[in-house]
């Protein structure tokens, strides 16, 4: 028992790592991952078998209630075999279900989010630009302009996860250019995928194969003005919260794979033999283990934290990116020495050690990258701003 959860947090532990250990298994998963750009539509179904979808969408509107606490919970838990498969689930959770809980109005509510947590529609987020990436503000040059009823949308985004099968685009714009400042005049728009004038094009990575990553162009897309979000031109202040709930699943998600990875360090140490031994007994492995075990509770530590702070209202901003860096630089860490422990085996396709290498080092670039989140870390403390 953790002193951040309760007896019912735990429950809600313990019966999704039965889920996953059975319909969520690593050996399938790792099956999943080796079929590229093909989106895993048996891994969604089993997630809206169980209610995933819904997991932090109050009952009012169709979902199974709890908090972003209960989301990073489950992130780790799934994370822990899927590894960014997981992102299969993450993608909708936040750029729909936290989208639209967050900046959507009642009828957008009453409209959107009983379907996210049936699992009926499917999202993605299309905020980086080409010209951009962590730069989000001064990159921005996808534009929407007013029209009678409506909106047209112009520009390109970028690394968007999954927009190749979404419904919705979770998309960010400027709306307005004559402002003070850049954060303003920024609207967010819940666009629907298969609008005309969207061209999708997939995009081959390193990891994440299974789940596509995409470039988005815009070419004068007509958006009618009931899937604008919030208030017109204080999207990016609208988006905070969100940003701040996404680098929270992120560390969430780390920490699972860091779980995964220990635990698949420790089983291979326990069986594998060299030199008449158990190679579990030799020192220098002994210290890997022992390194990771401490990356293991440290990231724990940090992440319930912010969760609870998060789950409860209160500002989090700084907590979010430290945990953001820390589960991402210590499964980055501890995944690499997996790999050093099974040798030979942990380079291989065979095991899934390669597979948490290769997922978790894009988790130290996005959704921001670990230096600017470190830019803002020194910043809260008083710190000029450097960008």
């Amino acid at each position: 028992m953790n002193v951040f959860m309760t007896e019912e947090d735990q429950l809600f532990c313990d019966m999704t790592r039965r889920w996953v250990e059975k319909e969520i298994p690593k050996d399938w998963c790792r099956k999943l991952e080796t079929m590229e750009h093909q989106f895993p539509h048996e891994f969604w179904d089993k997630l809206v078998e169980y209610g995933a979808h819904g997991i932090g969408i109050p009952e009012e509107y169709g979902g199974q209630g709890g908090t972003i606490f209960n989301q990073a919970l489950f992130a780790r838990e799934l994370s822990r075999t899927a590894g960014g498969l997981s992102w299969v689930w993450g993608v909708t959770s936040f750029s729909g279900a936290k989208a639209i809980t967050c900046c959507g109005s009642e009828a957008q509510k009453q409209r959107f989010l009983p379907k996210i947590a049936s699992g009926e529609i499917k999202t993605a987020m299309s905020f980086s630009e080409p010209s951009g990436g962590t730069d989000l503000l001064g990159g921005m040059k996808t534009t929407a302009k007013k029209v009678d009823g409506g909106w047209l949308i112009n520009g390109e985004k970028i690394w968007s996860t999954c927009a190749n099968v979404a419904d919705y685009l979770f998309t960010m714009a400027r709306s307005n250019s004559d402002v003070k400042k850049r954060s303003d005049g920024i609207s967010i728009f819940f666009i629907p995928a298969d609008s005309k004038g969207i061209t999708i094009t997939e995009l081959p990575k390193l990891g994440m194969r299974a789940i596509s990553s995409c470039s988005v162009i815009f070419d004068d897309v007509f958006v009618a003005d009931e899937f604008l979000l919030g208030e017109e031109g204080r999207g990016f202040y609208q988006s905070i919260k969100t940003l701040n709930n996404e680098r929270l699943v992120n560390s969430a998600t780390c920490l699972g794979m860091l779980d995964a990875v220990l635990e698949d360090s420790i089983d291979h140490m326990k069986t594998r033999h060299a030199f008449g031994k158990p190679i579990g007994q030799f020192q220098a492995l002994q210290h890997y283990v022992a390194d990771m075990a401490m990356w293991q509770k440290q990231g724990e530590l940090i992440m319930l934290h912010t969760a609870t702070l998060q789950a409860n209202d209160i500002d989090s901003a700084q907590e979010s990116n430290m945990a953001k860096v820390l589960c991402s630089e210590y499964v980055g860490k501890a995944a690499d020495l997996g790999i050093q422990i099974l040798g030979g085996m942990g380079y291989s396709a065979e095991t899934d050690m390669q597979r948490y290498w290769r997922d978790s080092r894009l988790l130290r670039i996005g959704p921001v990258s670990n230096e600017m989140a470190r830019n803002m870390i020194a910043e809260s403390y008083g710190l000029p701003r450097s960008f």
